[in-house]
């Protein structure tokens, strides 16, 4: 099998990812059946389980990034993908091959074709992270889930660690007390007598963690925690304290003080895979150069354009506090493109607070996208200044040709929309002379 043919393979299957994006069938029988046919590779993994509303895949990559600077070799399973499927699966940092992908779905294929039944696309690339770990001997394996937790393909792993980073409005109606039903969910994939990180501080909800009975408990704040951060170029200095110890004066290359609260979630989650406190050497290594495609991410200098993301409106909230940190005085032009079933006027109302010169509104490439003329109402009712284009690569030419040498540009509203945001980019900088400076 070629990798050509492995994607037409995976887009044989359905993504529901890419369509409605809610729990499959409330089941774990397709995946169960899938790995069991495989001979449970997941069982052979050390894992740190990570779910939460947002930050879970930061708090991923710096774990891996923290294990692999400690000397092990790390799996690392999350989603979704901005460029290629293969940022999906990685070991210590390095993206599987095209070659080692299409192998891996040929054996994915063979074991399919034995089950009664039919699993989902997420479900296949949940068993081909876990075979292609156990296939590789990986000392530590961190897996990201895919949505909220109990029922998600990744929870027949059993780990060693869990985390749950924060409860917030996603994935969601809203209705009645839906925080308490989403940390249930969440709270899904602790393992009774093993550790859990809690990131979210939330007294309410306390209950529900404890009720699964994890031991020990380490929750943000109590236990582990920022004493304090300050901006440094091209991140951040922080000092962070734990269960196992402190590390003071760590340089981070990412902004945000919700980065720095994700690095002590990682931090406490790693040594507690290890049971033993992180060296500082191996702190300052795995955080000096860390680089999250779609979470802040500079793509150009002049104008300063940056995607990001933010998706629901607590990841709004900190990509408007972050740019309000990192980029005071520029003027903003804000390209957006969103997904349903999310509700567009939550996430713009955080998004108002950027105080946009414009708002340019496109309809992102999927079957999800909500129509760009739905986010211009949405704008509108913040009293911003919108426009409609009809794809992200006309939206981007259109605020770059709007925008002076010294203004910000921010590309937002889902992963889904940033890959093509990064394509008219690298077209804009070939097409014009290197005036465009990337």
């Amino acid at each position: 099998m070629e990798y050509r043919d492995a994607l037409d393979f995976l887009d044989g299957y359905v993504n529901l990812e890419a369509t409605a994006g809610r729990i499959h069938g409330l089941s774990l029988e397709a995946i169960r059946g899938l790995v069991g046919s495989m001979g449970d590779p997941q069982a052979d993994l050390a894992a740190i389980h990570v779910t939460g509303t947002n930050g879970k895949g930061s708090v991923a990559a710096m774990t891996s990034a923290l294990l692999a600077a400690a000397g092990l070799r790390v799996g690392s399973y999350t989603s979704p993908h901005v460029d290629t499927i293969r940022e999906r699966l990685k070991i210590s940092g390095e993206l599987i091959s095209e070659e080692d992908f299409a192998d891996l779905v040929a054996d994915l294929a063979r074991y399919a074709a034995t089950l009664d039944k039919r699993p989902s696309y997420f479900e296949l690339l949940t068993a081909a992270a876990f075979l292609w770990f156990s296939n590789e001997a990986v000392d530590a394996a961190v897996v990201e889930v895919g949505l909220l937790g109990r029922f998600d393909a990744t929870n027949v792993v059993e780990s060693a660690v869990s985390v749950i980073t924060n409860i917030g409005f996603d994935h969601t109606d809203g209705v009645g007390d839906w925080r308490r039903a989403i940390a249930g969910e969440k709270a899904g994939i602790i393992e009774r007598g093993r550790p859990l990180v809690l990131g979210d501080t939330s007294v309410d909800l306390l209950d529900i963690f404890v009720a699964e009975g994890p031991d020990p408990l380490f929750v943000r704040g109590a236990d582990f925690g920022v004493s304090s951060s300050s901006p440094a170029v091209g991140g951040q200095v922080v000092d962070l304290f734990g269960p196992f110890g402190r590390h003071d004066e760590v340089y981070m290359s990412l902004h945000g003080t919700h980065q720095a609260d994700n690095a002590a979630v990682a931090v406490t989650a790693a040594e507690a895979m290890l049971g033993a406190p992180l060296g500082d050497d191996v702190v300052s290594e795995a955080f000096a150069s860390l680089s999250f495609p779609g979470r802040l991410e500079v793509v150009s200098n002049r104008p300063l354009l940056v995607l990001d993301a933010a998706h629901n409106p607590e990841a709004a909230r900190s990509l408007v506090e972050t740019v309000s940190d990192v980029f005071p005085g520029a003027r903003r032009i804000l390209v957006l493109g969103m997904l349903g079933p999310r509700k567009p006027g939550l996430v713009v109302a955080e998004l108002a607070r950027l105080v946009p010169d414009l708002v340019i509104a496109f309809t992102a490439p999927s079957p999800r996208a909500i129509p760009a003329e739905e986010l211009e109402l949405a704008c509108r009712q913040w009293g911003l200044d919108v426009e409609a284009a009809p794809d992200v690569t006309e939206a981007v030419r259109r605020a770059t040709a709007l925008a002076n040498e010294d203004d910000l540009v921010i590309v937002t509203g889902s992963f889904y929309v940033l890959s093509g945001a990064r394509s008219a980019v690298e077209g804009l900088i070939g097409s014009d002379g290197g005036e465009f400076e990337g």
